[in-house]
């Protein structure tokens, strides 16, 4: 299993923070490399609980549809998103923020598992994990570039 943790402080408040963080249209724009879009589901605005939005993105050279769920909601602390179909065996991804003197601590904590077993956990440790933490840091740069009010993107939209 694969385990990632991204952590970024962010000079807004955590509210802020928060509600970029499960903005759809704002992961779009960060992903925009990827030509990543919101295909399904909640396909704009901010994400809830129970509220499920899928992806097609082309990474490593291959294109992939993902669908993700919203199974835990606790604002502005916390929130986690699970994989319900896709191309991983399974992933969680927990959303954690933290109140500072100076603004918010973004907390990303993402753990996979590869299908194909043995060889499925050598390309998580070869290949994966570090494509994964690119993608989860360039997502947090998007985030701060927001809430910080430095950069274009939605963080507006339906909660």
């Amino acid at each position: 299993m694969g385990r990632i943790v991204v952590e970024t402080t962010i000079a807004a408040p955590i509210e802020r923070v928060f509600d970029s963080a499960r903005d759809i249209d704002l992961h779009v724009a960060s992903q925009a490399s990827r030509r990543e879009e919101a295909i399904a589901g909640r396909t704009t605005g901010r994400i809830g609980l129970g509220e499920a939005v899928t992806f097609r993105a082309r990474h490593l050279g291959v294109t992939m549809t993902l669908t993700s769920r919203v199974t835990v909601f606790e604002p502005p602390n916390r929130f986690v998103d699970e994989q319900v179909s896709g191309p991983f065996a399974s992933f969680r991804h927990e959303h954690l923020f933290r109140s500072t003197e100076t603004g918010t601590l973004m907390v990303d904590e993402w753990t996979h598992r590869s299908p194909l077993g043995l060889v499925g956990r050598i390309v998580d440790a070869v290949v994966l994990d570090r494509y994964l933490r690119r993608q989860l840091i360039a997502r947090a740069q998007g985030i701060a570039r927001i809430a910080e009010g430095r950069g274009g993107g939605s963080s507006q939209g339906a909660g």
